[in-house]
């Protein structure tokens, strides 16, 4: 859907408009937080982080059109700023690892885990292409990479998805 208008409400300083923009988008950030953070609490903040950010710098958005890639692109850099800062390795809940003898091989491993144990290169392009639907020309864009390396990045993101989630690869491990 597109909120051209909105957006360039926004931009003029209008924080009704910036507002109803942010509860459009909400649900999608929150779940692309979620993705990097395996924790609610954390992606939270990283989502309330991403949203100071955004209203900070509304201004300098030079193309309307593109304001869900801009903030996803928020979102992203300030999920690697959490990571870093925290020294944290996304790991599966410990809760997980206490049922873990309960639950049988096939269900033990969701996806959202098995995208944890990418690099974030990967994680980031796996997300924004198949949770935000963008194209491999919009990924490139938002990743200020070429297209070629994020075929790459896909190409070989899938392979080491399909490897995790057949069971060849260690619990709390992260692949790099």
């Amino acid at each position: 859907m597109n909120h051209v208008y909105l957006v360039k409400k926004a931009i003029k300083g209008n924080e009704d408009a910036f507002e109803e923009l942010i509860k459009i988008e909400s649900a999608k950030l929150y779940k692309t937080a979620f993705l990097y953070v395996r924790n609610k609490e954390d992606a939270l903040d990283i989502l309330q982080d991403t949203v100071c950010k955004a209203f900070v710098s509304i201004g300098s958005l030079k193309q309307p059109e593109y304001f869900s890639t801009w903030l996803t692109k928020i979102l992203i850099r300030t999920a690697y700023e959490f990571l870093k800062k925290k020294k944290k390795v996304v790991l599966i809940e410990s809760a997980f690892f206490e049922n873990k003898a309960a639950v049988n091989k096939e269900s033990e491993l969701d996806l959202p885990y098995a995208i944890s144990t990418l690099n974030h290169h990967y994680q980031t392009v796996i997300i924004l292409f198949y949770y935000h639907d963008l194209s491999i020309r919009t990924i490139a864009e938002t990743m200020k990479k070429p297209e070629g390396t994020i075929k790459t990045y896909l190409r070989r993101a899938k392979a080491e998805l399909k490897h995790v989630l057949e069971g060849g690869h260690q619990y709390g491990q992260k692949m790099v």
